[in-house]
């Protein structure tokens, strides 16, 4: 008995390529057992499940069915193999990029960077309708660097606690902010997983992402400006807090410029990996690490017990510098669901849904009917399997296109609550303030950005559509 469609065995006599089971048994459990992981993923919130666990129960679920059905069948035993280890290639170079990223995020969070930053926008003065803007428009520069999770959870600390009771200005604040994010990650190969794949694959440059700022910033800005009409015209209370940086911040921001800039010339100028760059610049970070651990007695230096115990209270108990703290405190579930989505895709695309999935979208929806509902499709399932199926699709399409979808899976997250690492973060930290209906209540005008953004990229980046 066999479970594979009769004809498969002709089409690839030779064995040197997967045969197409679309309509085989194992290709509809694998469809299924992968259906059931997403929803479960989804229902993270309800259920406390870490997202990282039924993905990679699934993918190990569906490789290993699709070996057995290969073995059961005398088919070539090489080809998964061949293929699950093409998959763990691409993920180990994203994981131990964005590993180094999130380790640099960690270090500024220790040294405090963030805190001082969120203490003197509390301490300003300024009033609700500035601070609207402040923590959009901050959020918007600094998510292209920072990771726009580690962004709109700074920001909203932020709002919180200048906000107070003031619902409408929190809430509105939070959307903003979510928007604000997902809109600068997209024009940066450091901003988003999805724009960091695309930079990886080679398939645009680093510097061909920028044609994206100014479509990038019309989605933020669209819904910003109608918005910021409903905002309270009020001033919150101004807050004494001072927060200061430990020692070492400053040039630890400056490692993670240096870091970036190694990353760069390494792929543009000597064609290495972009990660080799970033393990070279943990390894600037390890070594300043040392010298903090060694010179660690000049955290405090001062003349009384008096003047020792402020100190303490603005920069936190002294403890010497480990690069190993920050590495740990890494977003391990998030990288571990890296995993099991370009696993489970993978999967499923030597099964030969992806092909199936290119022809339908790419060839009879064209290409930008088909990048425009990737966006969509990102605010309802996350948009890094979406991304990576498009990559792994591979459709002939040329920059434009490309920096289209591109863009469009970067923002499409923001038109629910639910659609974005930020969105979801947001709503647990604000929780009974930022909700997924009253995001979904601004759903339509952030969906006015969207389509701006997508007729502004047409618009000022024409000529790199043929």
């Amino acid at each position: 008995m066999t479970l594979l469609p009769g004809m498969a065995f002709a089409a690839n006599a030779d064995g040197s390529t997967p045969i197409d089971l679309t309509g085989s048994s194992v290709g509809l459990f694998a469809i299924g057992i992968f259906v059931l992981a997403y929803v479960l993923v989804m229902a993270e919130e309800f259920t406390h499940l870490r997202k990282s666990k039924p993905v990679i129960i699934a993918a190990g679920i569906i490789w290993a069915a699709i070996a057995w059905t290969y073995q059961a069948n005398g088919l070539p035993a090489n080809l998964p193999e061949e293929a699950i280890r093409h998959n763990l290639l691409e993920y180990a170079e994203l994981m131990l990029f964005l590993l180094v990223a999130m380790t640099y995020i960690n270090t500024m969070e220790e040294r405090r960077v963030f805190e001082a930053l969120r203490s003197w926008l509390i301490s300003s003065g300024f009033g609700f309708r500035a601070l609207f803007w402040i923590t959009g428009i901050l959020a918007f520069f600094i998510s292209p660097v920072a990771d726009n999770l580690t962004t709109a959870l700074l920001m909203c600390a932020v709002v919180l606690a200048v906000g107070g009771d003031n619902l409408k200005f929190v809430t509105l604040a939070c959307i903003n902010i979510v928007v604000a994010a997902n809109a600068g990650g997209a024009f940066s190969p450091f901003g988003d997983i999805t724009t960091l794949m695309v930079w990886q694959k080679g398939i645009i440059d680093f510097w061909g992402f920028f044609a994206l700022f100014i479509p990038a910033a019309v989605n933020f800005l669209v819904p910003s400006a109608i918005m910021h009409f409903a905002i309270p015209n009020e001033h919150p209370t101004v807050s004494d807090e001072k927060v200061v940086m430990q020692r070492g911040a400053k040039q630890i921001i400056l490692l993670f410029l240096a870091t970036i800039a190694t990353a760069v010339s390494f792929h543009n100028f000597l064609q290495l990996p972009p990660v080799i760059g970033m393990l070279t610049g943990l390894g600037y970070l390890q070594v300043f690490g040392f010298f903090l651990k060694k010179t660690a007695h000049r955290e405090i230096s001062v003349a009384d017990d008096t003047e020792a115990a402020e100190q303490d209270e603005q920069i936190g108990s002294p403890v010497a510098f480990d690069v190993f703290n920050p590495i740990a405190r890494a977003e391990w579930d998030t990288l571990l669901f890296f995993y099991g989505v370009v696993a489970c895709v993978g999967g499923l695309g030597f099964l030969g849904y992806l092909g199936m999935a290119s022809d339908i979208m790419y060839n009879q929806w064209g290409a930008t009917s088909a990048n425009i509902a990737v966006g969509i499709l990102s605010a309802i399932v996350d948009n890094i399997p979406v991304m990576f199926a498009v990559l792994t699709m591979n459709p002939a399409m040329d920059t434009g296109q490309w920096l289209l979808v591109t863009l469009t899976a970067g923002v499409g997250g923001s038109l629910l609550s639910i659609g974005s690492a930020a969105g979801v973060a947001l709503m647990g930290q604000a929780r009974g303030k930022y909700t997924f209906f009253s995001h979904l209540k601004w759903t339509p005008v952030i969906a006015l950005g969207y389509a701006a953004s997508i007729a502004t990229h047409f618009w000022i980046n024409s000529h790199l559509f043929t």
